[in-house]
This record gives structure tokens, sequence and C-alpha cells, in this order.
């Protein structure tokens, strides 16, 4: 019992945090809604284009720090689950994934946010460094080789799913959920960048 209240408390952390939307926070901060503008998506990637890089840089910091700060509590309530050789702080990854959903859906700005991409880097990096630069690195060459950053961060996340089963990383069953939950939640949110790309009509990045 005491187990799942920890795990709630977890979520509900996460998912608070996550509802501090950056990129809508810095909008109107320059006296705009993100969400009105450019791709009309409360991220990074539409912030860049909007608003620049200095605010794109408050962004960056702001997402990444809410999904380290939901993921540093998780760890600190402290829920384990083991199976054979395997463990996973279970409390850690509802904390991630509440950040990523609070990102996504925020409550502070009527459920519209993000994608989710850059905060679930943010807690892939506190539950698992090594998968993380692994599908970083996929991440950059793609988007080198195809300047999209929705491409990439697809290509990323269905990496991360894939690899998360892969047993020399040692994950539990919790893992495989988050994994696999965390990938539906952000290529969700890109279900109308892959209906772009498939038309050919999907902004590029310029270097």
């Amino acid at each position: 019992m005491i187990d799942i209240l920890k795990l709630f408390v977890a979520l509900a952390v996460g998912y608070f945090l996550g509802s501090l939307n950056t990129a809508m926070i810095v909008g109107r901060i320059y006296g705009k809604d993100i969400r009105s503008h450019g791709s009309k998506s409360a991220g990074l990637t539409n912030t860049l284009r909007v608003l620049g890089k200095s605010a794109a840089v408050f962004v960056l910091m702001g997402d990444i720090l809410k999904g380290v700060f939901a993921c540093y509590i998780g760890l600190l309530l402290g829920v384990y689950f083991s199976s054979g050789d395997a463990k996973d702080c279970v409390s850690l990854l509802v904390a991630g994934a509440g950040a990523v959903i609070g990102h996504n859906w925020p409550v502070y700005f009527r459920f519209k946010g993000g994608k989710g991409a850059l905060t679930a880097v943010a807690v892939l990096f506190m539950v698992d460094w090594i998968m993380a630069l692994v599908c970083l690195g996929f991440f950059v060459i793609i988007v080198g080789l195809t300047r999209y950053v929705s491409l990439g961060t697809i290509c990323a996340t269905l990496l991360f799913a894939v690899i998360s089963f892969v047993p020399i990383f040692g994950n539990t069953l919790y893992f495989y959920i988050f994994a696999c939950l965390m990938a539906v939640m952000v290529i969700f949110r890109h279900k109308e960048n892959i209906h772009r790309l498939i038309l050919g009509t999907e902004n590029k990045l310029i270097f």
C-alpha cells in the first residue's frame, strides 16, 4: 500500500512539474501564444522558429530541468522492482512518464502542450544514460541527413523502444511498459508531422 501511494505521488509530482510548459511561459513573456504561430506546437523547435534563439535557450533549459527534477523526486521515493539480475526504480519511471504526460497535456494551459520530445530525452538520461546517448546519436544522424527534426525524433523514439528489450541492458517488465508508453506518446503527438512528412510538406531545419 505504501509503495502504491509513493507511485501515485511520483506520477502526480511528475505531471504537475511537466505541466509547467516552458514554451508557453516564455511565449507569454514575449507577448505571444506559441500555439497560434508557426507549427502551433508549444515546444522547442517552434519556439526557435517563431521567437528566436534566446527564447529557445530558455525553453531548452526549462524542458530539461523539469524532467530531471521529476525523475530525481521519483528516485528519492525509492520504489524498486527486481526480476532476476534486472532491477528498476519504478517510482523514477512513473515520475518521468508523468512529466512527459504533463508536458503534452498541461493542466495549467487547458491540456494543450508540446510534443514531449525534449522532456522525454531528459527523462531518458535520468533513467539510462547509455541508452539515451545511443538514441541521441541516432537522432543527430537522422536530422543531419534529412534536416527533419520530427523524423529524427520519431526514429530515435522507435529505437529507444526497440533497444529497451535488448537483454544486455537488464531491464524489467516495468521498463518495457515505460519504454512503449513513451514511444506511443511521442509518436502520437507527432501524427501531424508524420502526415506532412508523407506529403513532403514538413518544415526542414535550417542550420
